[in-house]
């Protein structure tokens, strides 16, 4: 694996820090953020999403990240199509 350090949560302090990375070998965005309390994570579980099962996998998991972090993920992003096309 090789992950690429994209970005930090600007606002963050010396114990909390949602971070991003990309993995360019697999062209994958790594999110490390916020552990979702019960009650977002049950309706996660419960959107309908049309033509596929309701349900978080065991494998998956939902995580937060502040949306100040937007253009961090945006860079995620244009970075792990780059890593694809080649």
């Amino acid at each position: 694996m090789s992950l690429r350090f994209i970005g930090i949560d600007p606002n963050t302090g010396q114990s909390e820090s949602p971070t991003v990375w990309v993995d360019d070998t697999k062209g994958e965005i790594i999110i490390q953020g916020w552990k979702p309390d019960p009650a977002t994570e049950a309706e996660c579980a419960a959107t309908e999403i049309p033509g596929h099962a309701t349900g978080i996998p065991d494998t998956e998991q939902v995580v937060r990240v502040p949306a100040r972090m937007a253009h961090i993920l945006r860079e995620a992003c244009d970075a792990a199509e780059r890593a694809q096309l080649r």
